[in-house]
C-alpha cells in the first residue's frame, strides 16, 4: 500500500511541474515558416501564446536577422568615393 501511495504522489507531483519549452530559439531560427507563423500570432494574440514564447520568437528573429554575432566587422580597404 505504501508503494502505491508513493507512486501516486510521484505521478501527481510530476504532472504539476512546468513543461519544458517545445519551441526553442534555435529551432525557431532554423524554421523560418514556423517563425513567421508565430510572429503573426504574437502580433494578434500575445495573451494566448504567452510572453515566454513571444520573447523566444523575438530572439529567434533577431538571430536570423543579425546572425550569430561571431563575424567581425571588416571595413573596406579603400575609402568610398562620393
Amino acid at each position: 500500500m505504501n508503494k502505491i501511495m508513493l507512486l501516486a504522489l510521484v505521478v501527481v507531483l510530476n504532472g504539476c511541474s512546468k513543461a519544458p519549452p517545445t519551441e526553442t530559439v534555435e529551432a525557431l531560427a532554423a524554421n523560418p515558416e514556423r517563425l513567421k507563423e508565430l510572429r503573426e500570432q504574437c502580433k494578434t494574440d500575445r495573451a494566448k501564446l504567452g510572453d515566454e514564447l513571444c520573447n523566444r520568437v523575438a530572439e529567434a528573429t533577431n538571430r536570423r536577422f543579425l546572425g550569430d554575432g561571431k563575424t567581425p566587422y571588416t571595413p573596406p580597404k579603400e575609402q568610398p568615393k562620393f
